[in-house]
């Protein structure tokens, strides 16, 4: 037994370093009561202990588990007998193959339908005002906590209830996996998706809720579950699922030491999540420091004393994604490279774009532009020979023709011929578009029109202002904004960079309605940082190497996290070997 303990114990470092890989890609990570991998190994582990016989010793004073099961049986039968429930079909004696691991001594092997009323359930001819109603949202999974608590008279549902004693175990069999077990403190009822179970005799329900979540009975039941989409625990499969049954006064141990422990797992995380914020609140704050510099000697202390605690500022995924941004916004400020006097200024390089523009224009290639109003107040004081410029100024931009036929027209697709980019296709954290699942027909393409490689996507609609590089000739539905930059510039990668930056402002011209969109003449209205030709390219080079740079730390990172993934599942396989 101490073994185990001290296997626990001695390796927290593992438990609470081992953290679950970031869903979002937008903003900072945030913590929540199961986000760190080790911890909810931890948690498994603590139970799978407790089904085992391997989390408080035994005590040979217990009355045995076999009597324990007798005085079930009995009761069981008299139950019957008085006509109180049904006789159900009688389950096979346990195989030898079905005992899993070796349970103590004075534990028994029975089966849960043996003990329980699984899949037994009662209904109310009538639900009461003043019941308490339990739905499957109420449940969060993994942890058995109840998120909100209802009366009927507060939540009246025309559908079958299941009714519940104070004490019985609700079990959530639909997405089993999902771990939605409690142990009801009054009566109730509550949706056909949760079952409620009950002894036949005296057990302890907060040990049967611990049992019905231990990783061991989760595999059973996710093994047997049946359909794709929303798989549920037939019952049946239920009644069959052996069941380790430990004396009545053990299983009142493991309940208290499962308590103790669950308590003290829910302290680290807490800790552990609490100094993760506080770590990406310090990284954003330096890294603030660096676009709110006032001069070049003020930049200089403000990245000094990051260069300084690089190593322990930049350690998650989340930190590095936080740099990346920051060193976009230095990009389009003029503070990621050093200006050259020497240059030719912004100014005149938008003069050149604009011959060229009329030119275009003369000889039929683009059409005539609506003039834009005059540059008002700017967001902030550019560097030396840089400009203020909008998208329709610096190269060709408009979203993609509306669709006049039904978009469900198979003559717009068939027969399939020109790649069709959509929505989906722009949001990718490669900045390249390299994939399509759709393709125009002729009659599609004349709706349409084709966008070449190099051109840069920006949406309107669904993942509102996300935008990447076209990686081939396509079409775009009217979603999708295209922008190819005018000679003499050379390619769209300077203003994808300027696009990642002003995505969060951009955001907030979007109505707080489902259907989320912008429309073009906002993105016609967005001010530009245009630095100097031989800037922009001094930039894109710098931007690339660093974005490199920064995905190749952001992966040893990534790979790190996996290893200690893997010690914490290694520490768990070996606690239960002990």
């Amino acid at each position: 037994m101490s073994a185990v303990h001290k296997l626990i114990t001695d390796h927290l470092d593992i438990w609470t370093a081992a953290d679950t890989e970031k869903k979002s890609g937008r903003g900072r990570a945030s913590g929540n009561a199961n986000s760190v991998y080790g911890m909810k190994k931890l948690r498994e582990l603590i139970l799978e202990l407790a089904v085992r016989g391997k989390l408080v010793p035994q005590d040979p004073s217990d009355e045995p588990a076999s009597e324990l099961l007798k005085r079930i049986l009995a009761e069981k039968a008299k139950l019957i007998a008085d006509r109180k429930i049904k006789k159900d079909k009688p389950l096979s004696p346990i195989a030898e193959d079905e005992e899993h691991y070796k349970l103590p001594s004075n534990w028994v092997w029975t089966r849960l339908g043996e003990i329980t009323n699984f899949g037994i359930t009662e209904k109310l001819e009538k639900i009461p005002d003043d019941i308490w109603v339990l739905d499957l949202e109420d449940i969060e999974k993994d942890t058995s906590r109840l998120l909100q608590k209802f009366k009927f008279s507060e939540r009246r549902s025309l559908s079958d209830k299941n009714s519940f004693h104070g004490g019985d175990v609700l079990y959530g069999k639909l997405r089993p996996y999902l771990n939605k077990v409690i142990v009801a403190d009054e009566p109730g009822v509550c949706t056909t998706e949760i079952l409620p179970i009950r002894c036949y005799s005296t057990l302890d329900s907060d040990y049967l809720k611990n049992a019905l979540k231990s990783p061991s009975f989760v595999s059973y039941v996710n093994a047997r579950s049946y359909g794709m989409k929303m798989p549920r625990l037939g019952t049946e499969d239920g009644r069959k699922a052996v069941f380790p049954l430990p004396p009545l006064a053990e299983q009142h141990r493991i309940v208290a030491k499962v308590d103790e422990l669950m308590a003290l797992c829910d302290q680290l995380e807490a800790q552990h999540n609490n100094a993760t914020d506080a770590h990406e609140q310090l990284v954003s704050y330096l890294l603030s420091t660096l676009t709110q510099s006032q001069d070049a000697e003020d930049f200089n202390a403000n990245w000094q004393r990051i260069a300084t605690h690089f190593d322990t500022l930049f350690t998650t995924e989340s930190s590095i994604d936080a740099l990346k941004q920051t060193l976009l916004q230095l990009a389009v400020i003029g503070k990621l490279v050093p200006q050259d006097p020497n240059d030719e200024p912004a100014s005149e390089l938008l003069q050149r774009i604009q011959v060229e523009k009329s030119m275009l224009v003369t000889e039929g290639k683009i059409k005539k532009t609506k003039p834009l109003a005059a540059i008002g107040d700017s967001p902030f004081d550019l560097p030396p020979n840089w400009a203020w410029a909008r998208f329709p100024e610096v190269g060709e931009f408009g979203r993609g023709k509306s669709k006049h036929r039904p978009r469900n027209d198979p003559k717009l697709f068939n027969p399939e011929i020109y790649p069709l980019v959509q929505t989906g296709e722009v949001a990718r954290a490669d900045n390249l578009i390299s994939e399509f699942h759709s393709k125009y027909s002729e009659i599609g393409l004349a709706q349409s029109k084709m966008w070449p490689q190099g051109t840069m996507c920006i949406t309107i609609a669904a993942n509102i202002a996300d935008s990447a590089i076209l990686g081939f000739d396509a079409c775009f539905p009217d979603s999708v904004v295209g922008f190819v930059p005018y000679t003499p510039l050379k390619d769209a990668r300077y203003f994808l960079y300027f696009m990642k930056t002003a995505r969060a402002d951009l955001l907030k011209f979007a109505p707080a309605t489902a259907q989320k969109n912008i429309n073009l003449e906002i993105l016609e209205s967005v001010l530009i940082p245009i630095p100097p030709l031989n800037e922009i390219s001094r930039i894109v080079a710098k931007v690339d190497e660093l974005m490199t740079l920064c995905e190749h730390l952001k992966s040893l990172i990534t790979d790190s996290r996996q290893n200690q993934r893997k010690l914490a599942d290694v520490l768990m396989d070996q606690a239960l070997m002990l």
